[in-house]
């Protein structure tokens, strides 16, 4: 059966740290980093690499579009 898996790509300049994206995904992909983008803010990340399903919720809650989502089928193996 396939699957989908997601890859959350961050423009990392842009990201001002909201936070929307974080709460909005529903499988706690995504979190903020210690670390800051040249802004000054702490910009987000994805964290669980696996996890994603690409469902695009976090890009679509975005107010500065920072997020892109891409998807891809896997075939799951048993």
């Amino acid at each position: 059966m396939a699957k989908m898996k997601g890859v959350v790509v961050v423009n990392t300049d842009r990201c001002k740290g909201c936070s929307l994206c974080v709460t909005a995904c529903p499988l706690h992909v995504l979190a903020l980093t210690p670390k800051v983008n040249p802004r000054g803010y702490n910009y987000v990340q994805q964290v669980l690499e696996d996890t994603c399903i690409g469902c695009a919720s976090c890009a679509i809650v975005c107010p500065d579009a920072c997020l892109t989502v891409y998807r891809a089928k896997t075939t799951e193996q048993q």
